[in-house]
């Protein structure tokens, strides 16, 4: 009886369906006759699962493997076809494939919990070089030359559940005012989406925020709250203030006029305080400052993807390749965990994807049927070896 290979089994998680309908909508067949859409996104997820760090590589190594071409959905790879396709194929089926996912994680933990903390952030990719500068020099920054990915990443089921890209000299806050406000929900980010206005509509739209305000920035005090004795020394202020100046600057005009809290917070490895904004004028000064800590973890997952998938190594210098590769390492990610999530698997998702990559194209169920048929003989052979001896 045939049983389905560990990658085949991540694949389930994607209904082939879904994708197909994706590639009529966005058309993105139509000059491909052999190597479609489905074979570029399974020789993609397989160089990042498998660790290929060239085309080369990856086609050497998915080739090996043709018995499981045909139940994967697929055929044996060119890496000629594979560089064409990064460099032509439309990126925005692989977005939507991604976007599904992101929809399927965040419903299964939403089931769960009650509490709906999204973490807002951006991290650059740098790409310097031939094929890289004719399209990355022109938007470079003094520090970044490249992309930068947005990420919106959903605390409550530690995924992402947005992602979008930007040139290297695009501000955060730009990508951020597009992004759709989920009324009740809690937003944490940085002083990169430092927007009155933007923070304006999180209000309008019964959303909570906390990021950090300016040092420069022009505030009235309205009233002081008293630091509770289990927050001596961490919480140095917790006030009640209003932005002193309408007209911040030039022709802008501040319409956020509702009071804010700001919460000045100890940290001892800095020369200066923490000093936090919120709209949430009720909660506990320490409560505010903890959901600030944990916008690090969205730092946690950008590192996790540059060291463990194939984000620093490109299979392609055009826009389209790049975009087509990160989009594959999100899609690669949000399988793993959601395969891991679905089995109930309690290993970290770094040694869960270890345990994958060494087993990829094996079949689990197999290799399980195969130990217990040999536990199965090596109990017969000791109990006819037991009979001999009382003979």
């Amino acid at each position: 009886m045939f049983r389905i290979s560990r990658f085949h089994d991540l694949l389930k998680a994607l209904p082939r369906g879904v994708f197909d309908r994706a590639v009529v909508q966005q058309d993105a067949d139509s000059h491909s006759r052999r190597f479609t859409s489905w074979d570029h996104l399974v020789a993609m997820l397989y160089a990042h699962l498998s660790g290929a760090g060239s085309l080369r590589e990856l086609e050497s190594s998915f080739n090996s493997q043709p018995n499981h071409h045909y139940h994967l959905g697929t055929s044996a790879i060119r890496r000629s076809t594979l560089a064409e396709a990064n460099g032509r194929r439309c990126p925005e089926v692989f977005a939507q494939a991604a976007q599904y996912l992101m929809a399927c994680t965040s419903r299964q933990q939403r089931r769960d919990t009650k509490e709906l903390l999204y973490l807002l952030d951006s991290t650059s990719i740098t790409l310097k070089g031939s094929g890289f500068d004719d399209w990355t020099l022109s938007d470079r920054t003094r520090r970044t030359q490249g992309v930068k990915v947005h990420v919106q990443y959903a605390n409550h089921c530690a995924a992402p559940v947005d992602c979008r890209f930007s040139a290297a000299n695009v501000n955060d806050i730009e990508v951020g005012k597009s992004l759709e406000i989920e009324p009740y929900a809690t937003y944490v980010f940085d002083k990169g989406y430092c927007d009155y206005n933007w923070w304006a509509r999180l209000e309008e739209n019964k959303a909570r925020f906390v990021t950090r305000f300016k040092y420069n920035a022009g505030l009235k005090v309205l009233s002081s709250r008293e630091v509770a004795d289990g927050e001596q020394g961490v919480i140095l202020q917790d006030e009640h203030v209003r932005f002193a100046h309408r007209h911040p600057g030039g022709k802008r005009i501040n319409h956020y006029e509702k009071p804010l809290r700001r919460i000045v917070v100890h940290r001892p490895e800095h020369d200066r305080p923490l000093i936090l904004a919120t709209n949430d004028l009720e909660s506990p000064a320490a409560d505010i400052a903890e959901l600030y800590r944990r916008r690090w973890r969205i730092e946690l997952f950008f590192k996790w993807i540059k060291q463990h998938l194939k984000i620093k190594q490109f299979l392609g210098r055009s826009e389209n390749a790049v975009r087509i590769q990160i989009l594959c390492a999100l899609i690669s990610y949000l399988l793993l965990s959601l395969h891991r999530m679905l089995t109930g698997e309690k290993k970290s998702l770094w040694m869960f994807m270890v345990e994958v990559r060494s087993t990829l194209l094996q079949r689990p169920e197999i290799e399980v049927e195969r130990y217990r048929k040999r536990q199965a003989q090596k109990q017969e052979i000791e109990q006819r070896q037991g009979q001999l001896f009382l003979a």
